[in-house]
């Protein structure tokens, strides 16, 4: 049984990575189209759990993981920006007030019969009276294709002022509950989990640790 990643995202696959764990990564043929009616919760876990659905069909003997991160705010959802000036709205709404990070997990396997998505969830505070701080964040393009518009792990950062939660689940894949559903799984992980978030090994993981 190998494990296979459903995201083609650089930052799940480094997360992943750092559980020690073998696994391929291929892209999702799951169409993210949000449906009507549904809470963020449930829309977060119907796009982790149909993207692992549509790659444990076509590999019925692996064990598939697929994920999916959607940022809250008063009860919507902010999806990615369409450009700089949808950033800058997106970025200033945010500004001075909590939100929170849900992030999916969902594994599946046809052979072993398991079908399971659970949800992380952080809260976020940004900083107040970020005016200049936004203007310098857009110039480095990197709010583009974020969910938010921001990316707590690269310079968006210094936009945040504390975390609740687990600041993997922010980056997109919360490694604790991965590990755990790994194992529940009968899929071996060779990192030791508390000494993995003992260490912080990843960028801006130290400074934003609850």
């Amino acid at each position: 049984m190998q494990l296979v990643l459903a995201s083609t995202s650089p930052r799940r696959r480094e997360l992943l990575a750092l559980l020690g764990v073998s696994f391929d990564v291929c892209s999702p043929t799951f169409e993210e189209q949000p449906m009507a009616g549904l809470s963020p919760l449930e829309q977060v876990s119907r796009f982790a759990l149909g993207k692992a659905r549509s790659l444990a069909q076509a590999r019925p003997q692996d064990l598939v993981l697929g994920s999916d991160t959607v940022i809250e705010l008063d009860g919507g959802l902010l999806g990615k920006p369409l450009d700089l000036r949808d950033a800058h709205a997106m970025l200033t709404r945010l500004a001075g007030r909590p939100h929170q990070v849900h992030t999916a997990v969902a594994l599946c396997s046809q052979a072993k019969a398991i079908e399971s998505v659970e949800v992380a969830t952080a809260t976020v505070h940004m900083k107040m009276d970020i005016d200049q701080a936004i203007e310098r964040y857009l110039a480095t393009n990197e709010s583009l294709g974020k969910a938010g518009a921001y990316s707590i792990q690269g310079a968006g950062g210094d936009l945040i002022e504390r975390i609740d939660g687990d600041f993997t689940a922010v980056v997109g894949l919360p490694v604790k509950m991965v590990a755990r559903l790994l194992l529940s799984a009968g899929y071996p992980v060779e990192q030791d989990v508390e000494v993995l978030y003992h260490r912080k090994p990843y960028p801006n993981w130290s400074r934003f640790a609850s």
